[in-house]
This record gives structure tokens, sequence and C-alpha cells, in this order.
């Protein structure tokens, strides 16, 4: 939708409509503020696009990459315990219901602790030998997914790089167009009052022209540049995402690969538990 200015907003603003040298030098300097504004806006963007490529940003998204890995083993490792304990927990509930003697509640107790003392060790060396396993192969896809992750931005950063380079100059370009433009409203000022003289009336033509265009050309490539940096900002979102994907799903792939083998060990331990058990409540 299209949004229509008061008319005075042209009247005070276009050198061109100036009747006197007071009324030009006062129309040029809004133009001198509004290209300085439009120049550091953009020097502003340029800033903003390269900041997540600085040293500091770089180790801080591998340091989340490596964050979110070590947590994601630790979920791994608690999930084993958490198994080990369960079959530990199905054994002591066959534990059969004890006297109400006073020494009823001792006995259940000390069969507990001898039970966990002889089974705990085999289930927690289990819990172990997989989590080694899982952190070693995990350890191994994080390595390889830094090294994606490092060169896409690398890459990412070299063409953004190259995009700062061909956006700096028209930053440079405000600030020059805006120092031509109070230079000319000096001159104004001290050229006297009184009507404009036609070189200064020439000059302000020109510089009116010269303000649309080259502020035409920075308010674009303000808007360009800064659809630019929303996708480079998720393109490095993506990156870090699919990074930690391939070590996600390499813990993945160990976690399945050696629940078998974990299985058995666990069914192993609660036999072992269960013969345990059925000595120490008969003796």
């Amino acid at each position: 939708m299209a949004h229509e200015l008061p008319g005075w907003v042209a009247e005070l603003t276009d050198p061109r409509r100036a009747t006197t040298l007071d009324e030009l030098a006062d129309r040029l300097v809004p133009l001198a503020e509004h290209a300085i504004d439009v120049s550091r806006r953009l020097q502003a963007l340029l800033n903003e696009l390269n900041d997540p490529f600085r040293r500091e940003a770089l180790y801080g998204r591998v340091e989340r990459l490596r964050t979110r890995a070590d947590e994601a083993l630790g979920e791994v490792g608690d999930e084993l315990a958490a198994a080990g304990q369960e079959r530990l927990r199905r054994v002591l509930a066959a534990l059969p219901a004890q006297p109400s003697a006073p020494d009823g509640d001792g006995r259940a107790a000390e069969l507990r602790r001898r039970l966990d003392a002889a089974v705990g060790p085999d289930l927690a060396r289990c819990r172990r030998q997989v989590a080694e396993q899982v952190a070693e192969r995990t350890s191994a896809a994080l390595e390889e997914a830094t090294r994606t992750l490092l060169t896409r931005v690398e890459e990412l950063a070299s063409a953004v790089t190259d995009l700062i380079h061909d956006v700096l100059p028209l930053a440079r370009e405000g600030l020059e167009l805006a120092d031509r433009v109070s230079a000319l409203s000096g001159r104004c000022r001290r050229a006297g009052g009184g009507p404009i003289p036609e070189p200064l009336r020439a000059a302000g033509a020109d510089t009116a022209r010269a303000f649309d265009e080259a502020v035409a050309r920075l308010e674009l490539e303000w808007a360009a540049l800064g659809a630019r940096s929303a996708t480079v900002r998720a393109a490095l979102r993506g990156a870090e995402e699919a990074a930690f994907s391939q070590v996600a799903d390499a813990l993945t792939r160990s976690v399945r690969d050696l629940a078998p083998e974990h299985v058995r060990s666990l069914d192993e331990a609660e036999a072992r538990a269960r013969d345990l058990l059925e000595e120490l409540t008969r003796g």
C-alpha cells in the first residue's frame, strides 16, 4: 500500500523548490543528514553481516556443537545406567516377604546389600563398555562434523567478504555525498541572503539529482543486504544443525549396533543375580 507524505515534506527538503539562498541552505541540511544516516545504516548492516565470522563467534559455534554432543552422550549414559538399575530392581522385587520379626527388615536390607555388591559391578562394567564404544564412535563423528562445519563456514565467509568489499564503497559514497551537500550549504550561507545566483541554483539542482540517485541505490542495497544477512544467518544455523545431526546419527547407529550385545550382558547379569538371590534366601 502506498503511503503519501504531507506536501510540505517535499517543500522543505527539495533544494529545487528554494527561492532564496537561505531556503536553499536549509533544504540542503536534511539531505546531508539523510545521506549520512543511510550510509551508517548500511555500514552497521555490513558489520552485522560480518559478526558471525569473527574468531569468537567461530569458537562459540564449535563449542556449542561439542557441548550438545556431550549432552547427548550423557543422556545415553543415563539410559544405560537406568537399564542396569531396572534389571536389579526386577531381581530385588523377587525377594520373598520377610516375617514381622524384629530382624526381618534387617535381613531384607542385608540381602539387598549383598546382591547389589555382587551384581552391581557387572552391571557397571556392561554400562561402561557400551558407553566407551559409543563415545569413541561419537568422537570420531564429532571431529568429522566439526571439519565439515568449519569448511562450510569458511566458504560462506569468503562469499560474505566479497559481498562486503562490493558494498562498502557505496556506504562511503553516501558519506562523500553528505560532504558535498554540506559544502554547498556552507557556500549558500556565506553568499548571504537574497535570490539564488544561477551557478548556485544549478549546483543545487545537480546535487539534488545526485542525492536522489545515490540514496535510491543505497536504500535498495540496504534492503537487499538485509535479506542477504538473514539468509547468511539461516545458512550458518543450518550448517550447525546439520553438523549436530551428523553426530546424533552416528551416536544413534552406535547404540543400535551395540544394543544386542548390551542386552545379552544384562540378561547374564540378571541371571547371576537371580541365582545369587536364590542362594541368599535359602541361606
